[in-house]
């Protein structure tokens, strides 16, 4: 933790306190705290409190759990800016989070978890919720994302898969989702094979251009190193010394989902994510990542992580759909099965 110093006295008001911290000589005021001060702005507008910056020192007042609660945010601030990562708007917003969450883990320690390093940025978790969906790739053989867009679940698994990569814990990576948009009926889409399967994939491919350097990747890609197909083409093989993502998998039907989990072979590690909210397979087809969980929870060395709104890591009106979406889905279900009165009918996107 940073060297920083506060102390905490009773105000006449019994009900609020007063916190003192002391910021080291060593740590600028303005990386703290924003060079107009927008930083600070945050923090006030996250907080009832008052804070006050007089110099090196800062003064919080106000209930005692929040005044508190403010101290410790500081201090995780502080900590950040001595490992060298920059805070932002979202940094504090995440923090808070993660402090309001009560949990054992610290938000400097997962901002500051480095997971792959790659053309001049580094890829972390920035929510807790990733971190153990992380954590659980290193521990695992198996392991299931499940969570609304934005939420890192494929970025992160193939940030993993690249580390894994580097580190010669594997020996290739195989990308693949199904084309379920084409009823993966390849052949009657027009052009070559690579034409065909490419509209379906380039998320894929668009995630590893982040990390791999482009110039290389038709290389390792003609070296089977690294493989992108669709489903479909998983077929009948057993995958060794490999680390498999299997994306979009809310669009797998339940016997495609156990014929991709059983291609499993020696030295692999699997990723499966998906978006149960988002299936668009034909109307009264089950998905095969809806069932699973029911099939194999409980069994050893295979996870299931669950990722939410709050994780979502693209612009924050992302995470606000999401929870729009959701309530409108919990509103419309009693309707739609009191009109025929079947009950709630099975949605898709």
């Amino acid at each position: 933790m940073a060297d920083s110093t506060h102390t905490a006295e009773a105000t006449p008001d019994s009900a609020r306190t007063q916190v003192k911290i002391v910021i080291p000589d060593d740590l600028s005021m303005v990386a703290l705290l924003g060079s107009r001060d927008e930083l600070l702005d945050v923090v006030e507008k996250t907080f009832a409190s008052d804070v006050h910056v007089r110099g090196n020192e800062i003064t919080i007042t106000g209930p005692s759990e929040e005044t508190e609660l403010v101290a410790k945010l500081f201090e995780e601030l502080l900590d950040l800016l001595k490992t060298g990562t920059p805070i932002t708007p979202d940094a504090i917003e995440r923090s808070v989070a993660m402090l309001r969450a009560e949990t054992d883990e610290r938000p400097a320690e997962v901002l500051t978890l480095d997971i792959l390093s790659a053309r001049g940025r580094t890829i972390r978790p920035k929510t807790l919720n990733q971190k153990h969906y992380v954590d659980a790739i290193d521990k695992h053989t198996i392991v299931f994302a499940i969570g609304p867009a934005g939420t890192g679940k494929t970025y992160l698994a193939m940030a993993k898969a690249v580390k894994a990569l580097q580190a010669k814990e594997v020996n290739r990576i195989i990308l693949t989702r199904p084309a379920v948009e084409a009823g993966e009926r390849l052949g009657f889409l027009p052009g070559t094979l690579y034409e065909k399967i490419d509209p379906y994939l380039r998320p894929l491919y668009d995630a590893l251009h982040d990390m791999i350097d482009p110039d290389s990747i038709p290389r390792l890609m003609a070296a089977g190193t690294i493989e992108v197909a669709p489903l479909a083409y998983m077929r009948g093989r057993t995958l060794n010394d490999s680390f498999i993502i299997l994306d979009e998998a809310q669009n797998t039907s339940p016997e495609q989902m156990k014929m991709f989990l059983t291609r499993l072979g020696f030295g692999s590690k699997v990723v499966v994510t998906g978006d149960v909210t988002q299936v668009d397979l034909p109307s009264g087809q089950d998905s095969g990542l809806r069932v699973v969980q029911a099939i194999l929870d409980g069994i050893d060395d295979i996870s299931f992580r669950t990722l939410t709104s709050k994780d979502v890591v693209r612009h924050k009106l992302v995470g606000q759909i999401v929870d729009a979406y959701n309530r409108h889905d919990m509103r419309s279900r009693p309707r739609e099965g009191a009109q025929d009165g079947r009950g709630p009918r099975k949605r898709g996107r």
